[in-house]
C-alpha cells in the first residue's frame, strides 16, 4: 500500500473545478487530506466542505479555513493548488514562489507569455518585473507536450479547457507541418454551462440556457490567444468560436482545417496514434467512429477522431472531453503525478 507523502493546499475547493479537484486528491494514494483553503484572510468562513456538498459525507472531516501563509507553512504545505479567480492567482503567486512552494494554478494567470494575448485579463500587477519573472519560469501544463519539463517545474500553469481539446487535436499535424494554415483553421468549439463557472450570469440561468445553444465572444474569446502562442499560429489563421450548451458538462471541438497535401485517413490516424503513444490520457478514434461527449465524461480523457474528404486534403477533426477533469481539475492532478515523478495515471482511475 503506498504511503501518503504529500501535504496539498487547495484555495478555491468550494468552486465547480475546486471540487472536483479536492474530490480527487481526498482519494489520491500518495497525498494526506489536503488543507482546504478559502479566499478570506481575515478568519471569517470556514465550516465543512461536506455542508455544501454533501455528497462528499464519509470521506472524513474537510473543514474550510481561512487562507494565510503562515498556515501553509505550519502545516507543512508542499504543493499548492489555486482554483480562483485569475486576478487573485496572479497576485499570490509570486509569493507562493518566493516561499519556495510548488503551485499548480488552474486558473489562466500564468498561461501566456505573449503581453498581446494577456491583455484581454487586464492583469495589473504591482510588481511588473517580478511578475514577469515568475512568468518566464511558469509551465504550461499540458502533459502530452511538456511531460519531460514540469519535474523540474515550480509553477505550472495548468491549460484552459477549451485549449486543450484544440490544441491536443491540432498539435501532431502542426508539428508535422500538415496543415495548410495560410487557407485558415477553423475551430468550433462547444461547451457545457459549468465551463463559465459557478457564479451565476445572466446568460447563465437556466432560463437561458435550457432548450437554447448559441454562439458568445466571436472573434473575442480570451482563450483564442492561448491556443495561438501554444501552436505557433498567427491570428490571422485561426478562427475560434465558442458556444453554450444546455448541458452540465463536457466540452466538443469540431476543426476545419486543409492539408498540404493529400493523405489517407489512415495517414492522419497514423500521426495522432504516434504522436500520443506514450499518453495514456488521449484516445484516437479510428475512422468513421467519432468522439461524443458522452464518452469522456467523468473521465480524464482527450478523445480525438477525423474525417477526411475524399479529395484526401478537408479533414475535420472531433475533440471530445470532460472540462472539468482533463479540462481542468484532472489535468492538474496529471501534472502534479508529473511533477513528483509518479505514474501520470495515479489517482485518476
Amino acid at each position: 500500500m503506498t504511503r501518503p507523502v504529500l501535504q496539498a493546499a487547495v484555495v478555491g475547493a468550494t468552486g465547480y473545478v475546486g471540487l472536483e479537484l479536492t474530490r480527487l486528491l481526498l482519494r489520491h494514494p500518495r497525498l494526506k487530506p489536503p488543507l482546504l483553503l478559502t479566499r478570506d484572510s481575515a478568519g471569517n468562513g470556514g465550516g465543512q466542505l461536506a455542508d455544501l456538498f454533501p455528497h462528499l459525507s464519509g470521506n472524513g472531516t474537510q473543514s474550510l479555513e481561512p487562507f494565510s501563509w503562515s498556515k501553509l507553512h505550519a502545516r507543512g504545505v508542499d504543493l499548492l493548488f489555486l482554483a480562483t479567480p485569475h486576478e487573485v492567482a496572479r497576485a499570490w503567486v509570486p509569493e507562493a514562489v518566493g516561499r519556495g512552494l510548488r503551485v499548480i494554478d488552474l486558473s489562466a494567470a500564468w498561461r501566456l507569455r505573449s503581453p498581446d494575448y494577456r491583455a484581454p485579463y487586464q492583469f495589473t500587477d504591482a510588481d511588473p518585473a517580478a511578475a514577469e519573472a515568475v512568468s518566464e519560469r511558469a509551465v504550461y501544463g499540458l502533459p502530452e507536450l511538456v511531460r519531460d519539463c514540469l519535474p523540474d517545474a515550480q509553477l505550472v500553469a495548468n491549460p484552459g479547457c477549451y485549449p486543450t481539446s484544440v490544441i491536443l487535436a491540432l498539435a501532431p499535424l502542426v508539428r508535422a507541418g500538415l496543415i495548410d494554415v495560410e487557407r485558415g483553421v477553423v475551430c468550433d468549439a462547444k461547451s457545457g454551462v459549468s465551463g463559465a463557472g459557478k457564479q451565476p450570469t445572466p446568460q447563465t440561468h437556466f432560463v437561458e440556457v435550457a432548450d437554447n445553444f448559441r454562439a458568445y465572444s466571436v472573434f473575442t474569446h480570451r482563450h483564442r490567444g492561448e491556443i495561438l502562442e501554444q501552436l505557433g499560429l498567427s491570428p490571422a489563421q485561426l478562427v475560434f468560436t465558442t458556444h453554450l450548451l444546455p448541458i452540465p458538462r463536457g466540452i466538443l471541438s469540431t476543426i476545419y482545417l486543409y492539408l498540404r497535401r493529400p493523405l489517407t485517413p489512415g495517414d492522419i490516424e497514423q500521426c495522432l496514434g504516434e504522436f500520443y503513444a506514450g499518453s495514456p490520457f488521449v484516445r484516437v478514434f479510428s475512422p468513421p467512429r467519432l468522439p461524443e461527449i458522452q464518452f469522456s465524461l467523468g473521465t480524464n480523457y482527450c478523445d480525438l477522431g477525423l474525417a477526411l474528404d475524399a479529395d484526401g486534403r478537408r479533414l475535420v477533426l472531433v475533440s471530445c472531453l470532460d472540462n472539468l477533469l482533463k479540462g481542468a481539475a484532472g489535468q492538474a492532478v496529471q501534472n502534479m503525478n508529473l511533477l513528483y515523478g509518479w505514474d501520470e495515471q495515479e489517482g485518476l482511475g
